[in-house]
């Protein structure tokens, strides 16, 4: 259930389905993308046919005409409608931007002159959409700052909250590494100076968005008084086209055991879920901390699961046998669950719960009559969410070391375990 579509040449396409709006509809799956430059795409390759499975009906190219004819455009093909709308008026160069350059005010501000420069262009775009009757991708060079621009915009108006369009803008962060590795290949391999290039922090799209606030007043403000529209008729067209009622029933969760040939799925679950939490103001896990050898090890020295609803990955969990950091040395009485992790969004509601009745039932089973785990002290609603659980708060650890050299106070909950627990029954959602 990863937002990004996998394909060999294309580092950024995303599926914007499946964020929910403030009416409880959510985006349709399927329907909307944002993507990397498709001029990569190639006839007659796998990649292409991935693309054209897709049913996409028009692709919108945010380029300048001169990256076209330096990069390509999407192939023609009978079913695709192309349409150009440069919404960048005024170029910059970003891989020589100086090292000490700030990727939050300095590209919040580019984006702002941007929806002010392009706003016949983008006016163009948004109705494209709200009128296509067909899937829509659209596109710049990197899928990050045009089209995080577009997709920001879409999303306002569909009713999505302003933490998760944060979210999906920094989303990119994810490509950033496949993204500066075209760049160097296509450079004889240096580095350009601008060590923000391809990055897309939280902070860029949150002061973009105060920005536009406090200019327009909100996102329908700007396409009222900047493009001239009916916000108002125009959210609505967005909304018939591309919202659904939320699903009430799913696939019933299934496990299994972790191998070494998920560390890399793993590493990208968790930094998905860390820049969840950035969105939303929660300093506690920042992406790239945790590599694919510490879920490794994890599965060596304990166990790690994954959950699925269907063929769709849902949530997965470690399981320790000791945890001295945390709670020091201790009788062989307890499993230390660690990083519980459901995919964002998309995940069947209750899998965190079932994820934890999981462990617990791997805990019993290996004759310890404790499930314990802990959570930051400054995340009072996880410790809530635990509490709901059955856990109870046993202590403090006032300075954890997480082995990132930066110790931190966390709250020590344990749970009592049910002689004979049960597998949990399958997840109804």
């Amino acid at each position: 259930m990863d937002r990004h579509v996998p394909f060999d040449g294309l580092h950024n396409f995303r599926d914007l389905g499946g964020y929910t709006t403030a009416d409880g509809r959510r985006v349709r799956p399927g329907r909307l993308y944002r993507s990397d430059s498709l001029g990569k795409l190639t006839t007659g390759t796998a990649d292409w046919d991935r693309f054209l499975s897709l049913g996409i009906g028009t692709v919108i190219d945010l380029r300048h005409d001169w990256e076209i004819e330096a990069r390509g455009r999407v192939p023609a093909a009978p079913s695709l409608d192309w349409i150009n709308l440069s919404i960048e008026h005024r170029p910059y160069d970003q891989p020589s931007l100086g090292p000490d350059v700030d990727p939050g005010p300095y590209l919040a501000e580019r984006y702002l002159e941007v929806a002010e420069d392009g706003a016949k262009e983008i006016r163009r775009a948004l109705e494209l959409i709200a009128e296509a009757d067909a899937p829509v991708a659209f596109h710049c060079a990197s899928g990050k700052d045009r089209t995080g621009e577009i997709a920001a915009l879409v999303l306002g108006l569909l009713g999505v909250d302003e933490a998760t369009i944060i979210e999906d803008y920094s989303l990119t962060e994810l490509a950033a590494p496949a993204l500066l590795a075209d760049w160097k290949a296509r450079n004889g391999g240096k580095a350009p100076t601008w060590l923000g290039f391809g990055r897309a922090p939280e902070s860029v799209m949150r002061l973009f968005l105060q920005e536009l606030r406090s200019r327009y007043g909100s996102v329908e403000g700007y396409v009222s008084r900047a493009l001239g529209l009916d916000a108002d008729a125009l959210s609505a067209r967005l909304r018939a086209n591309l919202l659904e009622p939320a699903p009430t029933s799913w696939q019933p969760l299934t496990y299994r055991r972790a191998t070494p040939a998920d560390a890399e799925t793993l590493v990208r679950l968790r930094d998905s879920l860390a820049l969840w939490m950035l969105a939303r103001g929660i300093d506690q896990w920042k992406p790239s901390e945790k590599d694919e050898a510490h879920f490794v090890r994890r599965m060596t020295e304990g166990e790690v699961w994954l959950a699925h609803s269907g063929p769709h990955l849902t949530g997965a969990y470690e399981l320790w046998w000791t945890d001295d950091a945390a709670w020091g040395p201790r009788p062989a009485d307890a499993g230390y669950i660690h990083r519980l992790m459901t995919v964002p969004h998309l995940a069947p509601p209750g899998t965190g719960r079932a994820l934890l009745t999981h462990a617990e039932t791997r805990i019993t089973a290996s004759g310890r009559p404790h499930a314990r785990l802990d959570c930051l002290a400054t995340n009072p609603r996880l410790r809530t969410y635990y509490e709901s659980a059955g856990y109870t708060v046993v202590g403090e650890q006032p300075a954890k070391d997480g082995g990132l050299g930066s110790p931190y106070a966390v709250t020590l909950l344990e749970k009592r375990l049910p002689r004979g627990l049960s597998q949990p029954a399958p997840a109804k959602g």
